[in-house]
């Protein structure tokens, strides 16, 4: 589902009402929601606000903490480590019927 249509169902508004109030096309909003087209940012701004929405900018964190990745790292090869190795001379494939 693409974030207009989001914005359209969470309104509860049509696809024409929420056009009028954006002062765009319905062709445009249609063009949005089905995915064939990405608005832009002042577009969206714009659909956002006449639906009664706001459209913020928050600072993101990383996904990821670098920190307790690289520990985990650590600990993940420490153990892979401690693994008893048993080399093996042939590796030993199925046949396969002809």
């Amino acid at each position: 589902m693409t974030v207009v249509e989001q914005i359209r169902r969470r309104s509860g508004l049509s696809q024409a009402e929420l056009a009028r109030r954006a002062g765009m096309p319905r062709s445009v909003i249609n063009t949005y929601v089905r995915g064939h087209r990405e608005p832009g940012s002042d577009a969206l701004q714009r659909i956002a606000a006449a639906a009664g929405l706001e459209m913020r900018f928050d600072e993101r964190k990383p996904p990821v903490d670098a920190e307790r990745a690289g520990r985990l790292l650590v600990q993940v090869l420490d153990l892979a480590e401690a693994l008893p190795f048993r080399p093996v001379d042939k590796l030993a494939f199925p046949t396969l019927p002809q």
